[in-house]
């Protein structure tokens, strides 16, 4: 036979493996991964969510120091702080162990879980003489910033290991 009169045909490649629809085993990769995101995402926003109050009183406490530097007033700012300090508390412990505490009981409940004392003997002290200050006394200015500092501490602390 003539070699030139062959049937013969170039040679034909297989198709390339297709890239979809992928392997079953891949399919398991897929829905442990997004399983494990919407787990992830879903603890992020509890998270985002606890910090919300923490947060808003931050801002609050910040519009309260530029509201005090423009009017001046202790009193105001004092009142103010103590109510900010105590509506933020109540939103990460029970009622019954905030609500009904004043004074040196108040103090010693809010230094109960910072290191190192700052209402009870410290510049958080001040939480109970300023709304009651005579409106024109004044303050040193380096007294009401360790105030400030001690109510950010507190405020940016976690209350009992909760939240």
């Amino acid at each position: 036979m003539d070699p030139t009169q062959l049937p013969l045909r170039d040679l034909h490649l297989p198709d390339a493996v297709a890239a979809w629809p992928p392997a079953p085993g891949w399919w398991l990769v897929i829905a442990v991964v997004l399983f494990a995101l919407a787990y992830l995402l879903r603890l992020w926003l509890r998270n985002y969510a606890r910090g919300a109050a923490r947060r808003y009183a931050m801002r609050q406490l910040s519009a309260l120091v530029e509201a005090y530097e423009q009017h001046r007033d202790l009193v105001r700012f004092g009142a103010e702080a103590s109510a900010l300090l105590r509506r933020t508390m109540l939103a990460y412990a029970p009622r019954e162990d905030v609500a009904g505490l004043t004074g040196d009981a108040w103090l010693a409940w809010l230094d109960r879980d910072l290191a190192q004392p700052v209402f009870v003997t410290g510049a958080g002290r001040a939480l109970l003489d300023l709304p009651y200050r005579n409106p024109h006394s004044d303050l040193p200015a380096a007294e009401i910033e360790r105030l400030v500092i001690a109510l950010r501490h507190r405020i940016a602390t976690s209350v009992g290991g909760s939240r």
